[in-house]
Parts: C-alpha cells; sequence; structure tokens
C-alpha cells in the first residue's frame, strides 16, 4: 500500500510591493494574472460535511486531495491553573500558503510567555517539509508551546525529505500520531457542520480502521 499523494503547484511568488517579476507589458500576461483567484487561507468553526468525508479519509489514493484541512483546540492555562479553550478549523486554498503556517500567522501569532498553550490539531495528511520546518522553528523558540498533531494520512512519506521533516518535529518535542477512528468521531461531533443543529452519528468508512493500522505502522518505521 503505497501514498499516492501529491503535492499542488504552487505559483511564483510575486515582489513585495505586489508587482509580478514577470513583464507586466504582455497584455496575456497581464490579463492572466488579472483573471487569477484571490490566494486565501478559509476559516471557520465547521466545516461542510463533504469536505471532511472527501478530505479526512485516511484513504490509500488520495488523488484531488491537495488541500490541507487542520482542525485545532487551542487551550491557555494561566500560573493559576485556569484554562480558556478555543476551536476552529483551517483550510489552504491554491496552495498557496498552507495551514499550518496560517495556524501561526494568523490564529495563533504571538505567545504570551506568561501562559502555557496545549494545541491539538487534527489535520487530513501530516505536514509537508517547509511546514515542518515552521513547526519547528516555533516549538524552539516557544517553550511554553505544547504541540499535538495527530493525522489522517502521511504525505508523501516515502520522500526521504518528509521522513526527516517528520524525524525533526519529533526531536523538536512535537508529538505525532495517526488518528485512530474515534479521533474521526472526535471531528465530526465538533468541527462539521450538522444540519438543522441535530448531531448525526458518525459513520466509519469500510477501510478506516485497516488504514488507521497501515499508517500508524509506516510513523512508528519513520520516527524510530
Amino acid at each position: 500500500m503505497a501514498q499516492k499523494e501529491e503535492a499542488a503547484a504552487a505559483p511564483e511568488p510575486a515582489s513585495q510591493n505586489g508587482e509580478d517579476q514577470d513583464n507586466l507589458d504582455d497584455p496575456a500576461r497581464l490579463k492572466e494574472l488579472i483573471e487569477l483567484p484571490p490566494f486565501e487561507i478559509v476559516k471557520g468553526e465547521r466545516l461542510p460535511v463533504n469536505y471532511f468525508k472527501f478530505q479526512f479519509r485516511n484513504v490509500e489514493y488520495s488523488s484531488g486531495r491537495n488541500k490541507t484541512f487542520l482542525c485545532y483546540v487551542i487551550e491557555v492555562q494561566n500560573k493559576g491553573g485556569q484554562v480558556q479553550a478555543s476551536r476552529g478549523y483551517l483550510e489552504d486554498e491554491h496552495a498557496t500558503a498552507h495551514a499550518e503556517e496560517a495556524f501561526f500567522n494568523t490564529v495563533l501569532p504571538a505567545f504570551d510567555p506568561a501562559l502555557q498553550y496545549n494545541v491539538t490539531w487534527y489535520v487530513s495528511s501530516s505536514p509537508c517539509a517547509a511546514c515542518a520546518d515552521r513547526i519547528i522553528k516555533t516549538l524552539v523558540k516557544t517553550k511554553n508551546l505544547r504541540l499535538l498533531i495527530l493525522v489522517g494520512r502521511l504525505f508523501m512519506w516515502e520522500e526521504p525529505e518528509i521522513q526527516e521533516a517528520l524525524r525533526k518535529l519529533k526531536e523538536a518535542g512535537c508529538r505525532l500520531r495517526i488518528m485512530k477512528p474515534q479521533d474521526f468521531e472526535y471531528i465530526w461531533q465538533n468541527f462539521v457542520e450538522q444540519e438543522e443543529g441535530e448531531s448525526k452519528a458518525f459513520q466509519p468508512w469500510e477501510d478506516i480502521q485497516e488504514n488507521f493500522l497501515y499508517y500508524e505502522e509506516k510513523l512508528l518505521e519513520i520516527l524510530k
């Protein structure tokens, strides 16, 4: 069983002042830039049912799943032991900024050294090498942050660069594990839209347990 997921190619970056490096005097190029869809990170409290069923499914062949969906729970504890919790989800669009990086840029851009942050991510697939590097840098400089990442699938796990990135995440103190069927049910109950305010029972797909065991074995092999 081999991972078939491929990352979508990201467009070339623009310059700092917003002008593309290509020749803007070319009418065809200018028209192409104008018609590009907006690059954005989608945020919310609950994601649509169909998005969950497609994007989070821990399948072997993940063709078309070139986005990352990240559901998060943040628990902030003060010195008195009081805890404030918040939750939500992020979805990256058009592969320009990944959800993992967007979390630190938009959801939790700053950390109060007087507080303790316990963060849990439920992510459709494991981080790419660049996102792993950003996570590592944040953990190294933020000693009061504890991060647990639960992933539905391993992203391009056969690539040496990805394997090394996952090992470095562990070394930096990030806890990594594959989602169990119970974790998918937790997402369903807490992060997925429910019709007419009524919570419907989670219906696990046929190979959910088999695929969990497969990815769990692969992750253990990588991290050993």
